[in-house]
């Protein structure tokens, strides 16, 4: 690992942690911000919770994904993770915050603007693979040198096709020429 990630990993994850311990500390806070989501979301699953259990669920997934993503361990996972947890809480922010002066409109601004800021970060973590080929990198290259090696085959089973025929030919031509007597 780079020196770069080394630092910038854990750095981009502290505040995500922050943010989930945060959020586990103050579950009823949470649940009440999240309750028009946590409502519609605990309704569509298929057993019984209340906004304050997926709350804490939401809040220990951002704290386990971002300690993960700092110290480099299933950092894509993570990072995705994060993201798809930071666009949530953007969305949630933008949508309670207090907008009726201009100093909340403003606040509401520069927290949106931070949001969107570390959910850029996340999302370009989610799809660094720190100087190693990607999964569709490797497919692409596994499936040209497929196509290579079965040109290569093709080619040999030709030559040697035609070999086969050309000397069957010269046989059968001797064959007739003995047969005929010319």
């Amino acid at each position: 690992m780079s020196f770069v990630r080394t630092l910038a990993r854990p750095m981009l994850a502290s505040s995500f942690v922050i943010a989930g311990l945060d959020k586990l500390k103050n579950a009823d806070d949470t649940a009440q911000q999240l309750s028009p989501l946590l409502r519609k979301a605990a309704a569509s699953l298929p057993f019984q919770t209340d906004e304050k259990t997926l709350a804490r669920v939401i809040g220990g997934t951002q704290v386990g994904a971002g300690v993960l993503f700092g110290l480099g361990k299933f950092s894509r996972l993570s990072a995705t993770v994060l993201t798809v947890v930071s666009l949530l809480n953007t969305f949630v922010e933008w949508r309670s915050a207090d907008i009726s002066s201009k100093e909340g409109r403003e606040a509401r601004r520069g927290q949106l603007l931070k949001n969107l800021s570390l959910s850029g970060g996340a999302l370009l973590a989610s799809v660094d693979t720190a100087g190693r080929p990607g999964l569709a990198w490797r497919a692409e290259h596994l499936a040209a040198d497929a196509r290579k090696g079965a040109a290569h085959l093709a080619a040999d089973a030709r030559k040697t096709t035609n070999k086969k025929l050309t000397k069957a030919d010269k046989a059968v031509r001797r064959a007739v020429e003995q047969a005929t007597g010319a």
